[in-house]
Parts: C-alpha cells; structure tokens; sequence
C-alpha cells in the first residue's frame, strides 16, 4: 500500500498529520510532505485516516 500526495491540491489545513504522524509531516507553512511512501505494516488504517481527513482529496491510498 502506497500514500500519495499531490501537492497541488494541498492547502496547508494540516489535519492530515494527526491520524498519522509516523506517514505525514508538515512544513513550515502546514504544507503535507510524505514520510513514507510506502505504508508500514499495520499503518494501513492510519493512511486510509490521514487521506480523508483531507478537505481537499490531496492524499490518497494506492493498492
């Protein structure tokens, strides 16, 4: 299971960060960058959580 950003819809809102801090880190701005591209063991519902907590369908789970 990959994590996906594109960063041309990200916004900065940083709600994505919170269900998964181990996957997702913010910049200075609150702009998402990647952690971890391909999801760890276990972390699978913390990526599914990160990518809806998104208002604007930024993130999204592949495979």
């Amino acid at each position: 299971m990959k994590l996906l950003l594109d960063s041309t819809r990200c916004q900065g809102y940083g709600l994505c960060q919170e269900p998964a801090p181990d996957l997702v880190a913010l910049d200075e701005w609150g702009y998402a960058q990647i952690l971890a591209v391909v999801v760890p063991p276990g972390g699978e519902d913390a990526a599914r959580a990160c990518a809806d907590s998104c208002p604007n369908s930024a993130l999204r789970v592949e495979g």
